[in-house]
């Protein structure tokens, strides 16, 4: 069963790493019906997972914000999954993931949200802290996930004050595309894999006739390419425990000088406006773009003559922005026993199945299921390759609104040369500590 909540029509894109207001709307969750946060938080009041589901009859309302190219495929799994455990009903509701962060807290707390969805893996903290959702430490045990099936990155990040609260689905990064027509034309055999192999086909491309072959956005996914920058060359953007931003380092300025670079050195035009390179490449204008795995299914549908490659190394270490679609289990879910032990058989069986998600564009973020022909033989295998590279965002409670706020600005002014990258940056950082300093105190951390 399949509701589609109306939405304001932001977008996808724009909102997949970020969660819009959910922190404002976070603080809405900090109480409600059902049982209390600790007793949801119980193992001893949750019930043990055994692996299936041998109550009555129920029904889990199950939200998640795959309404692009990828919605088709979660749907399939929901309906086989229904059909393979008849006695547990899913209703999906399909939300942007804009309105997806404003709206669930609170309908949790209301009683009318999620039993079980997924979840943007740097959204996990806030919610979290604000106990919206619990966590799933028994599931994994249960179901015998351990570090060993994951990455270390991905695996960790999950965890908020020695709890987990995410079972990982997916991990979606930024990766290159370039137009396979305009590198024959230009005589361009490979992918570019390091700054001086992209400089000469930067080049190359100028010359076969495209003056400006890789277009430099000045917002989204500006902050990605600048985050998987910076972690290439050895920096950080924030502090661990969430004390303060740690963005604007000499590995930072580096970054966004490599960026404005990008622009100074006449490969892209001034001022491309937000997920207008994406367009420009589907429409044959630009050459080389970096942006999400998620981007896949479009460019086909797109009938796109498209290759895909990890992006290059700038820095002096491989490295590359990702997050990850995590399934996690609701304060309102947890209420219920039945509910409760029905929606881990759920994320379970999903999890097993990741495999058939990996025709989604993403790529599964168990080992076991990434070796399986299905993802090693996709389009995005050879980005799946580089998974020990991907990097995440620490988990901090409110830190995407603190990012919104201030790193993208910063990047953003720096790529339009309304200021240098280290004053941009330095500002930035300021701000941001300030903003860290005070949700410390707004979610008790």
């Amino acid at each position: 069963m399949t509701q589609n909540i109306p939405t304001d029509g932001f977008s996808r894109r724009r909102f997949l790493e970020l969660g819009g207001g959910a922190a404002a709307a976070a603080s809405l969750a900090a109480c409600g019906g059902g049982k209390s946060a600790d007793d949801a938080a119980n193992p001893k009041s949750t019930g043990k997972f055994t692996g299936g589901y041998d109550g009555p009859e129920v029904t889990l309302s199950y939200w998640n914000g795959f309404t692009g190219g990828d919605g088709p495929f979660m749907k399939q799994l929901v309906a086989d999954f229904m059909k393979e455990n008849p006695k547990i009903k899913i209703q999906a509701n399909t939300v942007e993931w804009a309105q997806y962060y404003q709206r669930m807290p609170a309908a949790v707390t209301a009683g009318k949200g999620p039993d079980v969805g997924v979840m943007h893996l740097d959204q996990l903290a806030t919610n979290a802290a604000r106990k919206v959702i619990v966590p799933v430490d028994d599931l994994a045990e249960a179901a015998g996930l351990t570090q060993d099936d994951f990455t270390e990155e991905v695996w960790n990040a999950a965890i908020y004050q020695d709890a987990r609260y995410g079972i990982p689905l997916d991990v979606h990064s930024l990766a290159m595309y370039y137009n396979q027509d305009s590198f024959e034309k230009a005589g361009l055999t490979e992918a570019p894999t390091d700054e001086a192999s992209l400089t000469d086909a930067l080049d190359k491309l100028k010359e076969a006739g495209n003056d400006t072959p890789f277009w430099m956005p000045t917002r989204w996914p500006a902050h990605l390419m600048f985050l998987s920058l910076l972690w290439q060359n050895g920096g950080e953007p924030y502090a661990e425990d969430g004390t303060k931003a740690t963005f604007d380092s000499d590995a930072g300025v580096e970054a966004l000088t490599w960026m404005r670079g990008i622009v100074d050195n006449g490969y892209s035009p001034n001022n491309v406006a937000q997920d207008s390179q994406y367009v420009g490449f589907k429409s044959n204008k630009v050459d080389i773009t970096w942006d999400g795995i998620w981007q896949i299914n479009d460019l086909k549908a797109n009938n796109s003559n498209f290759g895909i490659a990890p992006i290059p190394q700038i820095g002096d270490s491989p490295a590359v922005w990702a997050n990850s679609h995590n399934f996690y289990i609701s304060r309102q879910g947890a209420g219920d026993e039945n509910k409760l032990q029905a929606s881990k058989v759920f994320i379970n069986w999903i999890s097993e199945k990741s495999a058939d998600w990996a025709q989604a564009g993403m790529i599964p973020a168990r080992k076991s299921v990434r070796e399986e022909a299905a993802v090693t033989d996709s389009t995005q295998g050879p980005v799946a390759e580089q998974i020990d590279n991907m990097r995440f965002l620490p988990p901090i409670p409110g830190v995407g609104d603190v990012q919104a706020q201030t790193l993208e600005i910063a990047v953003a002014d720096a790529v339009l040369l309304k200021a240098e990258p280290a004053d941009a940056l330095n500002s930035a950082a300021d701000k941001a500590s300030q903003l860290m300093e005070e949700n410390k105190k707004k979610f008790g951390a």
